[in-house]
């Protein structure tokens, strides 16, 4: 299973890590951080919560389905016209199969004020540590790599540094084990991460599941109008859009575009 991959190639990561910047090093420099407010740690769940659809506008350079991502324009573009159109950035900082690292996440926390999310397969607590210190204001647990004690563990130790947390589950099971810890932010991920096959449908199956005070976001596979007006249906909060927006020479059109469909009545002639 690719999800078994992954998260073996990020063990073997995470030891690399250690041997340059040991553990007690990184925790050190995280706690060394001015502690934030209550309300400065939630400027990503802040960004997504507001009235009317919220953009997650992602920075990835290939995916395991896909392969890599041709650019069309260069990172600090691609970010200029994000701070222009969409509410939050994610960028993915995991080295083997999506191809990130750190040091695309600091260059884009040095020029967007945007709330950032550091989406990686977060096993171990090292990683917490290392995402307040390169800027992050949120991260991602994954339901279906993490047990339940886990889940708990990394969900008090992210609050602890002042980082949102967006819970991403795919399955009833999933999103019921996520729930059991009260999250502010749960996502849907209508890719599978044991085959990366896409199904909308899975957004339609989960919403019913989660409370309407929770932040709701739906996340993959959102790629034409119908796609946009389907979620609408269902009351999304946000829509994480990684590859048609690197793939686009305007992804600022994009964002605008989409958050005027998804604006407009049912009827598509308006």
């Amino acid at each position: 299973m690719i999800l078994d991959k992954i998260v073996e190639d990020k063990k073997k990561r995470l030891i690399e890590d250690k041997q340059k910047v040991s553990f007690e090093d990184i925790k050190r420099e995280a706690l060394a951080i001015a502690p934030v407010s209550p309300k400065e740690g939630s400027r990503f769940y802040e960004a997504i919560k507001k009235e009317g659809l919220s953009i997650i506008g992602e920075f990835k350079k290939a995916s395991p389905s896909l392969g890599k991502i041709a650019p069309t324009i260069e990172l600090e573009q691609r970010i200029d016209e994000y701070n222009e159109s969409v509410d939050c950035i994610s960028c993915l900082t995991e080295q083997d199969h999506f191809l990130g690292n750190i040091d695309y996440f600091k260059q884009i926390r040095n020029i967007s004020p945007l709330p950032m999310l550091r989406k990686d397969f977060m096993i171990d607590e090292y990683q917490f540590y290392e995402a307040k210190v390169i800027g992050a204001d949120a991260v991602l647990l994954i339901v279906a790599i993490l047990d339940d004690a886990q889940l708990r563990d990394f969900y008090q130790l992210s609050c602890f540094l002042g980082l949102d947390v967006l819970l991403e589950a795919h399955d009833e099971n999933q999103m019921e084990r996520a729930l059991n810890i009260n999250p502010k932010i749960v996502g849907v991920n209508n890719r599978d991460l044991r085959d990366f096959t896409i199904r909308l449908d899975t957004t339609a199956k989960l919403r019913k599941l989660v409370p309407k005070d929770t932040a709701f976001v739906s996340e993959s596979g959102i790629v034409c109008d119908d796609d946009i007006r389907f979620l609408k249906e269902y009351d999304v909060d946000a829509f994480l859009i990684g590859r048609a927006f690197m793939e686009s020479k305007n992804p600022r059109q994009e964002a605008r575009h989409i958050k005027e469909v998804y604006l407009r009545r049912d009827d598509p002639r308006l």
